[in-house]
Formats: structure tokens, sequence, C-alpha cells
């Protein structure tokens, strides 16, 4: 009988450039920096979620692509997002998807999606401090500012 079992190995690599990464003090701070990475050519096709990782002080630590759907909508796999929040020591999420038809109404799949993250990762002290829906055109709309991020 072999007793050899899988090794499991948890690693983030920030370095010293997390002091001169972006502060996010507004909604325009964080829309212009994804809107920035977001592949211009998928914005109007397909449906993505994304994040953007922040330390305390509000400072984007890194962004990542949790998934890629379809013309309308796309899965949010909350445990793998908390594995990566978590992973990345992450005190602070921003979400963030878009809708490719230009509407910037959030949908009832929306607001569930963000209610059911929001309380996965208050388990983990970690806070989520907007969810933005970007349109192709450069437009986007924030759960926080509209007050209804709960």
């Amino acid at each position: 009988m072999e007793n050899r079992i899988n090794e499991i190995k948890v690693s983030y690599y920030g370095g010293d450039h997390i002091k001169k990464a972006p502060k996010i003090k507004l909604s325009a701070d964080a829309a212009e920096i994804l809107f920035f990475q977001w592949d211009k050519g998928v914005l109007g096709l397909q449906e993505t979620f994304k994040v953007l990782l922040l330390d305390r002080s509000n400072r984007v630590k890194g962004q990542y692509e949790l998934s890629k759907g379809g013309i309308h909508g796309t899965l949010v796999d909350i445990r793998i997002l908390m594995a990566v929040a978590l992973k990345s020591l992450s005190v602070g999420l921003i979400l963030a998807h878009n809708h490719p038809s230009g509407n910037l109404s959030p949908s009832s799949a929306d607001r569930e999606t963000t209610s059911k993250i929001i309380k996965a990762a208050s388990y983990f002290d970690i806070k989520i401090l907007d969810h933005l829906i970007l349109a192709p055109n450069g437009d986007y709309y924030s759960f926080a500012d509209q007050g209804i991020l709960y």
C-alpha cells in the first residue's frame, strides 16, 4: 500500500510594486481600470465576470477573470472567487461583469449573485466594495453608487 498524497501549495507573488498600484476611491476609478484591462473584442460579444482584488488601503493587488459566458449570462462559482481572494490575502473586492447588450440595469440574477458573494465574503472578513456592470460604449452602473450593495 502506497501512502503518497498530493501536495497543496498556497502562494501569491505581490512584490513591492503594490505601493505604486492604483488606489480605488470612487467607482469611476474602478471602472477606468476595468475598461482599460478588458478585452474590447468581447465586451459587446459575451458576458464576462471579473474581480479586482484590493489590499487594506484599497490599492489594486490584481485582477482575476472568474468566468466567460455567453450573450445573456455567465456562471459565477463563489468557491473559486473566495479561493482567489484568500490566496491573494485580499481584504476588499470589486466585482464586475459586462452586459453585451449595453443595458446597464442589474437583473434579478445580478442582484442575487451579488448578495450571495457578500454573504460568503463576510465569513472571511472580506468586504465587497462595489459591483460594476460595464457596457460596450464605456458606460457603467455601480451597485454602491446606487445604494443597492447588500
